[in-house]
Parts: structure tokens; C-alpha cells; sequence
């Protein structure tokens, strides 16, 4: 893959793979579901994760698992809007998980710096029109439909070349909707119209150099997921829950940064900090320790 380092616009850079910690102010998503969905909680979990190692933390208002329904324009927005001005109040770097433009609007008024939506535009075609004018970060996410229906769209001949086409396909409409292409990130939609029984999210991840010719930033957000659970089944074919999968994320992780990603999302930050700084160690020699120890300082140092 390409170099991890790119500036994006309001986003921290580095010459490692950032984290994006997960803050989801819902009730039904599938990994922490309702945890976190008092306000209150939700800004406490975001510092926690910052003072963690996040680069960035994602706060969504619309769980996106498979099956889930849509909520309403007022609850997202009910949901999403304080915990983003607090946090950003407080020095986060902030994303805002939405595919509704007004969401993003309001979260970038409230200080979000990224965009990051799972739909890549097709869900609003508000969404490119705004994110051109607020000159925002705008995630780019392969999608082929709404959670309700998504998993029977999972049919591919092949499945690298079909994402990254229309991957490049989206990234072209956003262009011509006035989009920079310097504010996208590409995100190869792990687990979303991807079938764990058929390896779609397996051969995304063993050919993320794929799609180093699009010329942009891969986000890998494959924590907690589906496809982990079912590769570690146990001998009766249950899957492992999503709450035991932090390890083999943990593993995804540090493989996702060797291989060059520019950001992982986690729901497990700490771990996953530890783990991007030993690949870009690994990945130059120890050429930058001392950006790594800076980081660690910036955090708390070791003293955990």
C-alpha cells in the first residue's frame, strides 16, 4: 500500500496509521448497544477514548448493523449534536458516522473535522454538495444498500475489482459534485454487503494494495465484526460474540497499519495504539521512535 501520511483537512498527521476510537450514541448497535447512549456517558467514553490514543473518535446516532432500521432526521441529530460540541469543546478530533447531509451539517457546525459516511453518498445527494462547500474530510465508504437489504447484494464475481471499481466510481460522481479530491478517504466497506460464509472481507484485506492506484487514504474498520466472529467459531459452529473479538481485531489492526492503512477504527482503543506505533516501527526500522514516545506523552506515558 501506499504511505500512511496524508493532510487532510482539520486531521491530525502522522507517519503512522491513526485510531479512530467508536462512540455510538445508540441503543441497538451490534457490538455495545445502549452503552453509551445517555449524552453524559457518551462524552465521558469519547475523552476516555482521546486520553487512550484516539486520533479521531466517531460518534454515530444510526446503528448500521445488518437488519437495523433507519431513525428519524430530529432523533439522529438529538443524539449526536451535544456529544460532538462537547467533545470538540474539549480538543477531540471529532467524525461525525451519518449519511444524512443535515447531520453532518449540524455536526460540522459543532466542530467535527470528518464525515464519515457509510453510504458514500448514495443514501443523501445532499451529502456531496455539503461536504464540498464545509471543506471537510469525507470518508468514502463502499456501499450497495441500506443495513434491511444490504447482505443479499453480496454477490460478486470478484470482489477486489468490483469494490475498487466502484470505489472509483463514487470517488469520480463526488469529484464532479465539487468534492476535492484531497478530502477523501476510501473505505472498502468491511462487512457491508460483504458475506463472512463467501471471504468477501478476507480478499479485501489480503489485496488492500489494490487499491493504492485510487490515490487516497484507506480507512479499515473491521472491529468487532461478523467475519471475525464466525473464523473463530467454536467446534459446534457458534460464532464467538462480538464482546470476546477484541483480540483478533487487535490482530487486524496491526496487520491493517503494516500493510499501510491510514486509519483502523476501534471500539478498543488502547491496545490498537500500542499496536499502529509497533508498525511503523516495524514498518521503518525504529525510524520514528521519537514520534512514538511523543504520542505516548501526549496520553500519559506508560503510567497506566
Amino acid at each position: 500500500m501506499a504511505s500512511t501520511t496524508y493532510g487532510l483537512p482539520g486531521l491530525p498527521r502522522r507517519e503512522r496509521c491513526l485510531v479512530m476510537g467508536v462512540v455510538n450514541v445508540t441503543p441497538d448497535s451490534f457490538s455495545d448497544g445502549g452503552r453509551w447512549f445517555d449524552h453524559g456517558r457518551a462524552v465521558e467514553h469519547g475523552l476516555e477514548l482521546a486520553a487512550q490514543g484516539a486520533d479521531i473518535v466517531d460518534v454515530g446516532g444510526e446503528s448500521t448493523r445488518p437488519g437495523a432500521q433507519r431513525v428519524s432526521l430530529d432523533e439522529e441529530l438529538r443524539r449526536v449534536v451535544p456529544v460532538v460540541r462537547e467533545l470538540t469543546r474539549d480538543g477531540v478530533a471529532v467524525s461525525i458516522d451519518t449519511m444524512r447531509a443535515q447531520v453532518a451539517e449540524h455536526a460540522v457546525q459543532a466542530g467535527a473535522v470528518l464525515v464519515n459516511d457509510v453510504s458514500g453518498g448514495l443514501a443523501d445527494p445532499s451529502m456531496a454538495p455539503l461536504v464540498a462547500k464545509a471543506g471537510v474530510a469525507y470518508v468514502l465508504m463502499h456501499w450497495r444498500g441500506h443495513s434491511h437489504d444490504m447482505q443479499r447484494r453480496a454477490v460478486y464475481t470478484d470482489v477486489v475489482a468490483e469494490v475498487h471499481a466502484e470505489l472509483r466510481d463514487r470517488m469520480a460522481a463526488m469529484v464532479d459534485q465539487g468534492v476535492d479530491p484531497a478530502q477523501i478517504v476510501l473505505d472498502p466497506g468491511l462487512g457491508f454487503a460483504k458475506r463472512p460464509e463467501e471471504a468477501h472481507n478476507w480478499q479485501l484485506l489480503a489485496h488492500l494494495d489494490r487499491f493504492d492506484d485510487l490515490g487516497r487514504p484507506l480507512l479499515i474498520a473491521g472491529s468487532r465484526k461478523r467475519f471475525l466472529g464466525r473464523l473463530l467459531a467454536d467446534a459446534d459452529g457458534h460464532d464467538r460474540p462480538f464482546s470476546e473479538s477484541d483480540d483478533a481485531t487487535l490482530a487486524l489492526t496491526a496487520l491493517s497499519a503494516a500493510a499501510g492503512a491510514w486509519c483502523v477504527r476501534v471500539h478498543d482503543v488502547r491496545p490498537s495504539a500500542d499496536a499502529v506505533r509497533v508498525a511503523a516501527a516495524w514498518r521503518t526500522g525504529g525510524a520514528l521512535l521519537d514520534e512514538g514516545r511523543a504520542d505516548a506523552v501526549g496520553r500519559g506515558g506508560s503510567g497506566r
